[in-house]
C-alpha cells in the first residue's frame, strides 16, 4: 500500500500539488487521470523520488520514503518496477539484454539464473522465444510494450508505476496490455499505480480511480462509480463527446432506472417510448402530443 498525505510540490511561486491526501490500495489497477497539467505527473514523480516534495508524506507500507536518507530509498527502490511511455527499451539492447539490465544491475546471480529469470517474465507476457534475441527495431509496438513490462516486474516488485502504459497502441492492442497489468496485479499482489489518459482503460481496469483538477484531487471512486458520478468537472473531462455523454446517460438508466437530468427531451421519449415505461414519472409515456394531438379546428 502507498498513502500520500497533504502532499504539496510548488515550483517558484506556482503551485502545482495543493494537498494532495490519496490511498493506493495492494493488488488493485490505481488510476490516476486529469487533464494536461493537472498536477498527475508531478504527483507520479514525488512518488517515486524524481521530485522531492515541498511538503507533505509518501508512506510505503507506513515508511516516509520523503524523509529517508539516500540507502533507505534505494532499499524501496529495488522494490519498484517502472513501465515507462513508449517502453523506453534500448536499442542497442536485444529483447533478452533488455529484460536482463535490472537484474545486472541489483542482482548478482549468475547468469544461467538471470536467464532463466528472464525467460519466465517474457513467457508471463506472453512473448514467443523467437523474439527474445530481436532488437525493438525489429518487433511491433505492441511486443515492445510487452517487453517494457517484463523489465518492470523481473525484480518481483511490490510496487509497479506505468506512465501512459497505452500511448501509441491501437485500441484492441491496448485493451492486451491492460488485462495483462491487471493479471499480474492481482496475481502478485502488487500495488499498481497508472497515470492514463485512455478512458478504455479507466472503464475495463480501473478498480481505483483518482481524478486530479488543477493541482488536487477532485474525484475518487471505481469504474462503477465514475459512471453515476454527478461530479460535473470529471463528467466533463470523461464525457467529453455527445456520444459518450449518451453512453453515460444510457448506464445510468440501466443502472438506477431513472432518467438522468440532462437528457434531451426528444431523447427521453424516445427511451420510454421503446421501453413502454414512465421512467421520469411525469404521467406520460414518450411524447403526450403524441398521444393527444392538437385539434385542427
Amino acid at each position: 500500500m502507498i498513502e500520500i498525505k497533504n502532499l504539496k510540490k510548488s515550483f517558484d511561486d506556482k503551485a502545482v500539488l495543493k494537498g494532495v491526501d490519496v490511498i493506493f490500495d495492494d493488488g488493485k489497477c490505481n488510476l490516476i487521470i486529469g487533464s494536461s497539467g493537472s498536477g498527475k505527473t508531478v504527483l507520479m514523480k514525488c512518488m517515486v523520488g524524481l521530485i522531492k516534495p515541498t511538503s507533505g508524506q509518501v508512506l510505503y507500507d507506513g515508511e516516509d520514503f520523503v524523509n529517508m536518507n539516500d540507502i533507505e530509498q534505494k532499499a524501496i527502490r529495488e522494490k519498484i518496477g517502472m513501465l515507462f511511455q513508449g517502453g523506453a527499451l534500448f536499442d542497442s539492447q536485444t529483447v533478452e539484454q533488455n529484460v536482463m539490465f535490472p537484474l545486472d544491475m541489483f542482482t548478482g546471480d549468475k547468469y544461467s539464473k538471470k536467464k532463466e529469470r528472464v525467460k519466465q517474465v517474457l513467457e508471463r507476457v506472453q512473448l514467443k522465444e523467437d523474439a527474445y534475441r530481436k532488437f525493438p527495431s525489429e518487433i511491433s509496438g505492441g511486443m515492445q510494450k510487452r517487453v517494457a513490462l517484463a523489465r518492470a516486474i523481473v525484480l518481483n516488485p511490490k510496487y509497479l508505476f506505468c506512465d501512459e502504459p497505452n500511448s501509441g497502441l491501437d485500441p484492441q492492442t491496448s485493451m492486451v496490455i491492460d488485462k495483462l497489468i491487471q493479471e499480474i496485479t492481482q496475481e502478485y499482489n502488487i500495488t499498481t499505480i497508472i497515470n492514463t489518459h485512455d478512458m478504455n482503460s479507466v472503464m475495463e481496469i480501473g478498480d481505483h480511480i483518482t481524478y486530479m483538477h488543477q493541482g488536487e484531487k477532485e474525484w475518487e471512486g471505481n469504474n462503477k462509480e465514475i459512471i453515476l458520478s454527478e461530479n460535473q468537472k470529471l463528467n466533463d473531462f470523461i464525457f467529453a463527446s455527445e456520444f459518450l455523454k449518451d453512453a453515460k446517460r444510457m448506464r445510468t438508466i440501466q443502472e438506477t432506472g431513472e432518467i438522468p437530468k440532462d437528457m434531451p427531451a426528444g431523447v427521453k421519449d424516445a427511451i420510454e417510448e421503446k421501453l413502454n415505461v414512465d421512467l421520469d414519472g411525469d404521467g406520460h409515456i414518450g411524447n403526450p402530443s403524441k398521444n393527444n394531438p392538437p385539434s385542427k379546428e
